[in-house]
């Protein structure tokens, strides 16, 4: 009868191979699968790995672009200077008197 120690070895030794076979298999099969995509011409659409279709506009997708920053605060806040209400320290500059286009960004940064 086997003791632990020897039938743990066979085990690793065992699970060895099996990662050596797979990697092997899987080698063979993304092969296989870049042959056919060859000979049929498939695209990433065919496969549905992107959405859309043959003929259709290409859109990313994902997250959407922030906002270009156009005035930069005192403490280095930003501000696209979009709709909406303007931020506490547009407010509180404006209320000083003092002029927006002096917190103004050049070229977005």
């Amino acid at each position: 009868m086997a003791t632990y120690q020897e039938l743990r070895e066979q085990a690793e030794k065992l699970l060895a191979e099996a990662e050596r076979i797979r990697e092997h298999e899987i080698a063979d099969a993304i092969a296989d699968i870049k042959r056919k995509i060859e000979i049929y011409g498939l695209t990433a659409y065919d496969l549905g790995f992107e959405r859309g279709g043959p003929g259709t506009a290409r859109r990313s997708i994902g997250k959407a672009a922030a906002p270009v920053v156009k005035y930069r605060g005192p403490n280095g806040e930003t501000w696209s200077g979009g709709r909406g209400r303007k931020p506490q320290w547009v407010t509180q500059v404006l209320k000083e008197g003092r002029d927006l286009e002096e917190f103004a960004v050049k070229n977005g940064r």
